[in-house]
């Protein structure tokens, strides 16, 4: 199955994803802040990233482009999963490498939605 890198520094927020993805069926890595983040995701190659925008020690806008960087995660899909919601803030997410934009707080049903939708397309360049 599909493993997922959740990227996000409160505790509640990952419960929430880890158990809708591991409900799912989804395997979970998951990091604290948009450093650990950056590494785990290079290390381990995950299938998909959910990256919250407000991170600790570098935020999830150069989280992105640092994991977009490197040839072999080009093609992973990035969704940006935060409550920066003002006009222009997709834009910004998508200019630093994300790949689709959900704004918290985010329906479960939706969000998983998106997440198939992008493994879904990831699977068919395979």
């Amino acid at each position: 199955m599909s493993r997922i890198l959740v990227i996000e520094d409160t505790e509640d927020n990952r419960r929430i994803l880890r158990d809708l993805l591991t409900h799912a069926g989804f395997t979970l890595l998951e990091a604290g802040d948009g450093e650990r983040g950056v590494a785990l995701a290079l290390a381990e190659k995950p299938d998909l990233i959910l990256m919250d925008m407000q991170l600790p020690v570098i935020d999830g806008y150069e989280a992105a482009r640092r994991i977009k960087a490197d040839p072999a995660m080009q093609t992973t899909p990035i969704i940006a999963v935060t409550s920066y919601a003002l006009s222009g803030d997709e834009e910004k997410t998508r200019a630093a490498g994300c790949d689709a934009y959900v704004a918290k707080p985010f329906s479960p049903r939706l969000l998983l939605a998106k997440v198939k939708e992008l493994l879904g397309s990831k699977a068919d360049e395979r």
